[in-house]
Parts: C-alpha cells; structure tokens; sequence
C-alpha cells in the first residue's frame, strides 16, 4: 500500500488537508464531486448554513450509493436467472 500523503482540497470555498494513501487526482476527484453536492444542496436551500448544506449533501450521496446498491442487486438476480437457464439447457443437451 502507498504512503500516506496530505492533498489538500477545496469544498465551499474552505480548503482540507487530507492525508490519505489514495491516489492525489481521486481525493481530489472526491472532493470535487461533493463540493458539487454541496453546490446542488445550496440552490435548493439557499439560506443553509455549512453544517445543514453538507446534511443534504451527504443525503444525497447515500440516497445515490443505495440506488446503485439496488441496481446491482437486481443485475446479479437477472445474472443468476441467466446462468441457472444455461445451466439447465447444457444439462438438457447432455442427456439427450
């Protein structure tokens, strides 16, 4: 694993110092997308403060990372349904 290092990012308008072993341009990747978050947060609710615009951010982070657990759930059942039919149809062929 990489050595820990610091990369300093900027999320609404306040820099972080971030030490991490992650690759620099990922963390900042990261930071990146929750300043945008953030961003969307402020123009649904323009009068929040800091601690209440990162609440709806990270909301919407989770509300994100859930829809993606889900898709991949269902993906993996249709996978699964796939692979038993093939299975049966090769079971069927070998003992015709």
């Amino acid at each position: 694993m990489p050595e820990p290092h610091v990369v300093t990012v900027e999320i609404r308008g306040q820099r972080y110092p971030i030490r991490s072993s992650l690759d620099t341009q990922y963390v900042t990747g990261l930071a990146v997308y929750v300043d945008e978050k953030m961003r969307a947060a402020s123009e649904s609710a323009p009068s929040g403060d800091s601690l209440r615009l990162a609440v709806l951010a990270a909301l919407n982070i989770a509300d994100e990372l859930f829809r993606c657990q889900d898709a991949q759930q269902a993906g993996r059942g249709a996978l699964s349904e796939r692979y038993e039919a093939l299975e049966r149809l090769v079971d069927a062929a070998l003992n015709a």
